[in-house]
């Protein structure tokens, strides 16, 4: 790639913007009000603007390898917090897509050097469920099926956070937990019932 060619294609796309609106810029530039926090993957197939419809401002984004939603990552933990209390964002979407490459690397046994420590967050996943996925046969559907699991797993995260908890309780925000299928193009929601595991988890996570 020729980088060069990036600031030529950001010129067109600034002459776009510009040609349908001359107000563009200068009023991105008044803020933003997201409704929507979106945690994905890193992968550069996976688009979230794009493959939701949004534009800018619409949607508060973080992305990491395999979407994970880690208490000891002060990263991710930073942007629920922002999101959810200072942008009071009305829902937050883990997003995990088919064919990721986080997730398959986590079913192999092999040392990935320092991707050890964060693979280990979905191979406890893997643990969880270890009955379930061991059951099927198809590497490619247990490869999906951990993919999905991965995303439910890190809702299940995002719940015992203070800031997750709180705004649930004082306005009601929502979790859900979706796939997107990079060989459709389809955002597949999972229909998790998060009311049962907030239930299930709170006796033990619950923060005041």
């Amino acid at each position: 790639m020729d980088i060069k060619k990036v600031f030529e294609n950001n010129e067109r796309f600034v002459k776009a913007k510009l040609s349908i609106d001359k107000d563009y810029f200068e009023n991105l530039g008044k803020g933003q009000s997201p409704e929507l926090l979106y945690i994905g993957c890193s992968d550069s197939r996976v688009t979230a603007e794009d493959l939701m419809g949004l534009g800018p401002g619409e949607v508060f984004v973080h992305r990491n390898i395999a979407n994970m939603v880690s208490g000891n990552d002060l990263s991710a933990m930073s942007v629920v917090e922002y999101a959810v209390v200072h942008l009071k964002v009305n829902h937050v979407v883990v997003c995990g897509h088919y064919a990721c490459g986080g997730v398959k690397a986590a079913m192999q046994s092999a040392d990935l050097g320092i991707l050890n420590s964060w693979l280990r967050n979905i191979r406890d996943v893997y643990r969880i469920h270890k009955d379930e996925l061991n059951a099927i046969t198809d590497e490619e559907k247990k490869y999906d099926r951990l993919v999905e699991l991965n995303v439910k797993e890190q809702c299940v995260n995002l719940l015992k956070t203070a800031a997750v908890q709180k705004a649930y309780r004082d306005r009601g925000l929502k979790v859900h937990g979706w796939v997107f299928d990079v060989h459709t193009g389809k955002l597949i929601d999972l229909k998790i019932d998060f009311e049962h595991y907030l239930e299930d988890i709170m006796e033990i996570y619950h923060l005041d």
